[in-house]
C-alpha cells in the first residue's frame, strides 16, 4: 500500500528553523515500522506544465507491507507527536493512499 502526503506550509513557517525542524519530523516517521521503503521531499524542478502542481512544499511518501501495517502507523504515538508538533506550521494536508495494482 502506498501512502503519500503532501504539505503547505504557512507563510511564516517557511523559514530556515522552521523548515529544519519540520524535515527533522518527517526523517523521524521513517523511522516507524511496517514500511518498505519511505522518502520524504520538495518539488522537483521540473518543466511547468499545466497538469504538473508544484504549489506543495514537501511531500512524504511510504510503501507499507499491508494496510494493516499503516493502520499501526497512524495510530503510533509517535505519529501523533509529529501531528501535534508541526500541524501549526502547515496550511494544507492532502493526503492519497493507493492501493497496488499487483
Amino acid at each position: 500500500m502506498e501512502h503519500h502526503v503532501y504539505f503547505w506550509l504557512k507563510e511564516e513557517n517557511k523559514n530556515a528553523a522552521d523548515r529544519a525542524a519540520f524535515e527533522q519530523g518527517l526523517e523521524d516517521l521513517l523511522k516507524l515500522p511496517g514500511m518498505e521503503r519511505g522518502l520524504w521531499g520538495r518539488p522537483a524542478a521540473v518543466e511547468q506544465r499545466p497538469v504538473v502542481d508544484l504549489s506543495w512544499d514537501y511531500a512524504l511518501s511510504i510503501t507499507f507491507v499491508s494496510i494493516e501495517a499503516q493502520n499501526v502507523y497512524q495510530d503510533d504515538p509517535d505519529h501523533h507527536v509529529f501531528i501535534n508538533t508541526h500541524k501549526p506550521k502547515w496550511e494544507k494536508v492532502l493526503v492519497i493512499d493507493i492501493e497496488p495494482n499487483r
